[in-house]
């Protein structure tokens, strides 16, 4: 048991970045989540032996596109390479490229101006509304059965695609899994700038322009993996400020942090729920907030936590480890803001453990001054979960075992015919919320489109046009792999695209999930965040399609199947996969969708693409 278990938290701990780098050497990371299969010979695992008559290169593609992807997606690309190397003996024969190449860099330093066509952030504005207007978004619903890819560009070494792009000033800034961060020039994507973060970026990037002592300056706003807010010059990379908003060994940021008014929130999240898991583990004491800080400066202006009370010892497992709580109400979604009403909205995660609190999978609206608390509506009370709700070992299971039905998605701020006001989001529950934002949340209309789930319902939200709310169902069934505590999805359950009236719920039409047929890794899941534009709705699918909807009767107006290889304008083995997390940006007369994600059985990409009419 002592063993197993040491197993399972140096895993975590090596996912989550937990243990120091000089750590991470192959045989540390084979001894940690390798060793146990293939030193005892389990099942179809290949004796540590046979791997010395084996060719580097073939152990790191099993890892990257084989039957180890299950495994391989827990490590960096570094870390695949050093295991890999570590089994065979053998040193790989080519590098990892990690920087750009000369040839991959923009000819000139052009200038960067801000004002323009733009989607910046997770929501295109600050309302969330992920609704591109038809003068910004240069292409009208008549077009877009015309998309061409026009280039693709390529995440060295990466197994995954997830961090949201963002449009602004003719370029296109995007964060990759590796923490580089790059500014690529939409027409051409080569790359203008990057930078190394240190830390996965997966959070949209908010380009805004803020008035410093030395003059104004167009700053990117983005978080890291390690709970670090980040300010540079968009125009050049430099860093303006760097703030670590939470001191929690696994806190992260997710969300795209939002700017207004000199100010910038930004919300935190964690990877608690998955350490939690493993039996030896305190779970649990992590708990969610949203931070204010200056734009210019970093400095903080106020922290809210999603939880009052700090964990505090609860009761013990079966096996003698302590547990705490309350915990959790992770923020992993970008708010919205209230201009009107001087609020900032969020929707927050489950509890990691008992006993549950009142602010756990719930719509709370803060003061934006202070961070006070204004009201909070919670969808789903006593949904207290960690990771061990779905593995063999149950330990760490809280009592009420979930259902696990946290906010992924984003609130949404619209404004009704009527004239009056609605504040929307969908759930892991399966259901969409409208709420009142001037009535503190008095439920307007719920309207369930999926069956809900760990993995189900509305995973990473929705677009919103004057009349209707467009929502993409994931609805993913797992399967638990035998050698394994990871999961591959089902290829026959899941997705679907509603459009549902703003005004009261009422569905205007139902789009059913498009079958994988005999494709691998497949599932006809639709987590990713859905984009619109007048007349289309965009919805990427973890079967590797990026699909347009007609906004007037849900027809399939464009489809273009994104897994395959790719040469790419920055000269990186290039990759598509599954469409999960972020939705596509329309900004410019084009188009631009990462492609690749491994998460719950996805297919593995690395690239970010870009279309435009005919491809020109």
């Amino acid at each position: 048991m002592k063993h197993k278990v040491l197993w399972a938290l140096n895993a975590l701990l090596l996912s989550t970045g937990m243990l120091a780098a000089q750590t991470q050497t192959g045989e540390s990371m084979y001894r940690a989540s390798c060793a146990q299969c293939h030193d005892a010979g389990v099942g179809r695992a290949p004796r540590r032996e046979a791997f010395r008559d084996m060719a580097p290169e073939r152990v790191l593609a099993a890892m990257e596109t084989g039957e180890m992807i299950t495994m391989g997606m827990r490590w960096p690309a570094d870390g695949r390479r050093a295991i890999a190397e570590y089994l065979t003996g053998k040193a790989l024969g080519t590098s990892l490229p990690t920087e750009p190449s000369p040839q991959a860099m923009c000819a000139t330093g052009a200038s960067f101006n801000v004002i323009g066509p733009a989607w910046t952030g997770w929501g295109r504005n600050t309302a969330n509304t992920r609704f591109q207007d038809a003068a910004m978004a240069g292409i009208t619903a008549a077009d877009v059965p015309r998309l061409k890819l026009k280039w693709a560009f390529g995440f060295p070494g990466e197994l995954n695609a997830n961090g949201h792009p963002t449009y602004a000033g003719g370029r296109v800034f995007v964060g990759s899994p590796g923490g580089k961060v790059y500014s690529l020039e939409a027409a051409t994507g080569c790359v203008h700038w990057y930078l190394d973060a240190g830390s996965q970026v997966r959070s949209a990037i908010s380009i805004a322009r803020i008035q410093t002592p030395a003059g104004p300056v167009d700053a990117a706003f983005f978080g890291d993996a390690k709970a670090n807010a980040w300010a540079v010059d968009a125009a050049n990379g430099k860093l303006l400020w760097k703030t670590r908003v939470d001191d929690f060994p696994v806190a992260r940021i997710t969300g795209s942090p939002v700017f207004h008014d000199g100010t910038l929130f930004v919300p935190v999240a964690s990877g608690e729920e998955a350490t939690g898991g493993v039996p030896s583990y305190e779970c649990c004491k992590f708990r969610g907030s949203l931070v204010a800080l200056d734009a210019v400066t970093g400095k903080q202006l106020w922290k809210t936590w999603t939880i009052d009370e700090v964990a505090k010892p609860t009761k013990k497992n079966k096996i003698g480890t302590r547990l705490f709580g309350p915990s959790g109400a992770p923020i992993w979604s970008t708010p919205a803001i209230d201009a009107k009403l001087n609020v900032v909205y969020v929707t927050t995660g489950d509890n990691y453990s008992e006993p549950g609190t009142r602010t756990s999978d719930s719509f709370m609206a803060l003061d934006m001054k202070t961070g006070k608390i204004l009201w909070v509506r919670q969808m789903t009370a006593n949904d207290a979960y960690t990771s061990a709700c779905r593995l063999p070992d149950r330990t760490n299971c809280p009592d009420v075992d979930g259902p696990d039905f946290d906010f992924g998605a984003s609130p949404i701020l619209v404004t009704l015919r009527n004239g009056k006001r609605a504040l929307l989001a969908g759930q892991k529950s399966g259901l969409v919320h409208a709420l009142d934002p001037d009535k503190k949340g008095e439920i307007l209309w719920q309207v369930r489109v999926g069956k809900g789930g760990t993995m189900g319902g509305v995973q990473w939200g929705s677009a919103a046009d004057g009349s209707n709310i467009y929502v993409a169902v994931s609805d993913i069934k797992r399967i638990m792999l035998n050698y394994t505590n990871t999961t591959d999805a089902d290829p026959g359950q899941g997705g679907g695209m509603f459009a549902l009236r703003l005004d009261n719920g009422e569905i205007i039409w139902y789009t059913p999930p498009i079958a994988c047929g005999e494709r691998k890794r497949c599932s006809p899941a639709q987590s990713a965040a859905v984009s619109a534009m007048p007349g289309v709705a965009f919805s990427g699918s973890m079967d590797g399609h990026l699909r347009a909807y007609s906004a007037t009767n849900g027809a399939v107006i464009w489809d273009y199947d994104t897994e395959h290889t790719y040469q790419t304008v920055n000269g990186v083995e290039g990759r598509g996969g599954s469409l999960d997390g972020p939705g596509p940006v329309i900004a410019g007369g084009m188009v631009f969708a990462n492609s690749g994600y491994t998460a719950a059985g996805g297919a593995p990409g690395n690239v970010l693409l870009a279309f435009s009419i005919d491809g020109k």
